[in-house]
């Protein structure tokens, strides 16, 4: 039995770095946990991949077989990336592991809003299954960079289907009282209401307004939990919510 867990958020939001944190974390809680690199076009990485699309899809040579430009071949590469599922299964059908941390793509959009990335989120493993939504605390400081977060966790919820759950990164970078902030806005509509209207933009904040307020009487939008990779903290906590939805709703037995 092999969970899988997928990290995704926008490009810049610490998702290898978090990936890193957290597979050094699981490793020295003696978990069995393997990782995986989805990430075609990754030029360096923060961990050794156990299981790597560049060992399958070849940027470069997309690039010059079919005269593209690099996002052109990123998104062929990610489509092809697909047709190799069965030779990924049986990578970790060989590793035997409890848990596959999936590092996706720094473009968002080649995992969440293509077919292939769609179809290996559903498949990689046979049993549960939870994405982990990065958002980039730096940016979300913003109440209209905070929603643009969550406009898009709720598009990429609604693509893939699967437990989605929330991790602020890179806290490190900011204020306790911005963490707080940020966190009272996702948990407390109203709040977030009483910092846009300080908005500048005042016509966009009114259209914001209306699409956010849609979103969170969806109750897709939970608490998110506050991590730094940099500092290795949070992750007791983000882990928890992992081990939650795993076990769909149940604590793991000792």
């Amino acid at each position: 039995m092999a969970y899988s867990v997928f990290i995704v958020g926008m490009a810049g939001s610490g998702k290898s770095t978090l990936t890193a944190a957290y597979l050094e974390w699981l490793k020295a809680g003696e978990q069995d946990v393997i990782v995986a690199n989805m990430d075609p076009g990754a030029t360096a990485l923060p961990y050794n991949p156990d299981i790597d699309a560049r060992q399958y899809v070849d940027v470069q040579k997309l690039m010059l077989d079919y005269q593209l430009g690099p996002n052109g071949a990123l998104i062929m590469a990610s489509d092809l990336l697909a047709d190799h599922m069965e030779e990924m299964r049986e990578e970790i059908d060989a590793a035997n592991p409890d848990v596959v941390l999936v590092d996706t793509p720094g473009q968002i959009e080649l995992f969440a809003f293509r077919e292939g990335g769609r179809f290996i989120a559903r498949h990689l493993t046979e049993d549960s299954q939870a994405l982990i939504y990065l958002m980039d605390a730096p940016f979300s400081r913003s109440p209209l960079n905070f929603i643009s977060n969550v406009f898009l966790a709720a598009a990429i919820e609604s693509r893939i289907t699967q437990p989605q759950i929330y991790a602020l990164s890179k806290i490190d970078l900011v204020t306790e009282q911005e963490i707080d902030e940020i966190v009272t806005w996702a948990t407390e509509p109203e709040s977030f209401d009483i910092a846009l209207g300080r908005a500048k933009e005042l016509n966009l904040s009114l259209l914001v307004k209306d699409l956010a307020n849609a979103v969170f009487r969806t109750g897709l939008l939970s608490e998110p939990i506050p991590v730094s990779a940099k500092e290795t903290t949070g992750l007791m906590e983000l882990n928890a919510a992992v081990t939650r939805v795993l076990n769909r709703g149940e604590e793991a037995s000792a």
